[in-house]
């Protein structure tokens, strides 16, 4: 190494010399630009690898990005490193370009995707309120110029090299990752649904794939009486309200084609019988909701088949692990929520808890282990529903969070409360808008008006309907949109 030094003082308080070039290079661009005589890029107050500060008792977490393996693909280095194009992906990587404190290609996105979904509205796609094509975009169509896009799947993590591994075998390295790739929708954790929901001549159906949603609308259609049932699974799903939303929507459809008649107590009238089958003990998450919805259900003669966790189609028989045992119901119209987990990837890295998501501080959004990893969405360890609407208020908390540390390793600020929401339809023309944050605590927008959000409003179902899929599109994953907040900058 070279003589000329200047100091610099890592984040531990101890004073490390290091080359006034190198040092200036990475706190202008955060680049792997470096010195010939420097091996290593400095990263601004961290103590690198072979630069210690020479305290014996220094116990600061030494981070260096490596050069990569003779004859391997050049490392490629970014200053932050997002992986996942999808909601959370999109909102904190405009959010953070926004800021105005980097340069071109000083952000990159990691996503192998061709499309961007909008997936809160493959509901409304089930309902046969929405064409599914009118609801997705061109990922790359969404990144702003100065972000770098990579269309690689990710094959790992070295979060103590700061680098990731793409599947085409290149490295990038990283000053920041941020892990917010989503979740898996696994058909196959249900035995025979990937056959039956691929089947166009089967009454089984699910409105979480691309590839099925619009099966749903037309078993809906072509049912004219028999037994109907819908599932929800145990364990983590993304909106956990949807699995019933569909349910509503076709109730409606029926009764609108006098196929069902809603009688308190049940409907053996009906040409057309309806049951609710979930994983869960109760209706929603929520007390406040779910009495709400237990008392819809009682009033529309819906069965309730609590803590029944679909396990099996076979043929047109559903096979549940009841609370007593196995349970064989002929069905003549399924619709299946699968369950879902963590992508591979992540369940499989150092960065993840023993559920398979990334373990994050519920409310700084910085890895729990790692001090320069973040997390959001449906990929984090966050306690709350899974929604894009709770991405609205995890973003800012994360971006803020990031770049204070960027800035010189400040401790985050501890700014996310587990604010989410659920906007239910229980109707065509009507919604029930749960919006709660942590411990099930309500935290409606709109009781400042003095209206109670689990009584179903028309203008709620507008918000689902037009509003939200717009602002979405608008500003979401631009990053102007906060939710609750409204636009931000």
């Amino acid at each position: 190494m070279c003589r000329e030094y200047r100091a610099l003082y890592s984040r531990c308080g101890h004073e490390l010399r290091v080359h006034e070039y190198c040092t200036r290079a990475s706190r202008a661009r955060g680049s792997a630009t470096r010195h010939p005589c420097e091996p290593f890029r400095i990263v601004p107050g961290i103590v690198p690898i072979g630069l210690d500060c020479g305290q014996p008792d220094c116990g600061s977490r030494r981070q260096v990005v490596r050069p990569p393996p003779a004859g391997g693909p050049p490392a490629r280095n970014h200053r932050v490193v997002v992986v996942g194009g999808g909601s959370a992906g999109l909102a904190i990587s405009h959010q953070l370009l926004r800021s105005g404190r980097f340069a071109q290609d000083d952000i990159a996105i990691v996503d192998p995707a061709e499309w961007h979904h909008y997936q809160p509205g493959w509901t409304l796609v089930g309902g046969g309120l929405k064409d599914k094509e009118q609801l997705r975009r061109p990922l790359a169509s969404l990144v702003d110029p100065k972000l770098k896009l990579y269309s690689e799947p990710v094959s790992s993590f070295s979060p103590d090299d700061n680098s990731v591994l793409l599947g085409n075998g290149s490295t990038l390295t990283y000053d920041q990752l941020v892990v917010v790739p989503g979740i898996k929708v696994d058909l196959n954790s249900i035995k025979g649904l990937p056959e039956a929901v691929s089947n166009p001549d089967s009454n089984v159906s699910c409105i979480y794939t691309y590839e099925t949603v619009d099966k749903t609308f037309k078993t809906i259609q072509r049912l004219r009486g028999g037994q109907a049932i819908f599932t929800q699974p145990a364990g983590v799903i993304k909106c956990a309200g949807a699995p019933q939303k569909i349910m509503w929507l076709a109730l409606d459809h029926w009764k609108r084609a006098g196929l069902y008649q809603p009688q308190q107590g049940g409907s053996s009238s009906s040409p057309i019988q309806i049951a609710f089958a979930t994983g869960l003990p109760v209706m929603f998450g929520v007390p406040k909701y779910s009495a709400a919805l237990e008392a819809l259900r009682q009033a529309r003669g819906v069965e309730g088949l609590f803590s029944h966790d679909l396990v099996e189609v076979d043929g047109e028989t559903a096979v549940f692990a009841g609370p007593d045992g196995p349970v064989r119901r002929r069905f003549d119209l399924l619709h299946v929520v699968p369950k879902m987990g963590a992508h591979a990837f992540v369940k499989q890295s150092p960065l993840a808890n023993e559920a398979g998501f990334v373990d994050v501080d519920d409310a700084t959004l910085r890895h729990k282990r790692y001090a320069n990893v973040w997390s959001a969405g449906d990929a984090s360890s966050l306690p709350t529903s899974k929604t894009a609407a709770a991405i609205t208020a995890q973003a800012p908390v994360l971006v803020r969070n990031l770049l204070r540390a960027l800035e010189g390793g400040a401790e985050p600020h501890p700014g996310y409360d587990g604010y989410t929401s659920c906007p239910l339809l229980t109707e065509y023309g009507k919604v029930m808008l749960a919006e709660f944050k942590y411990g099930g605590v309500p935290q409606e927008t709109f009781a400042r008006f003095g209206w109670d959000q689990a009584t179903p409003r028309r203008a709620f179902y507008h918000l689902k309907k037009d509003f939200f899929p717009w602002v979405y599109y608008k500003s979401m994953v631009k990053g102007t949109w906060g939710g609750p907040k409204g636009w931000i900058n």
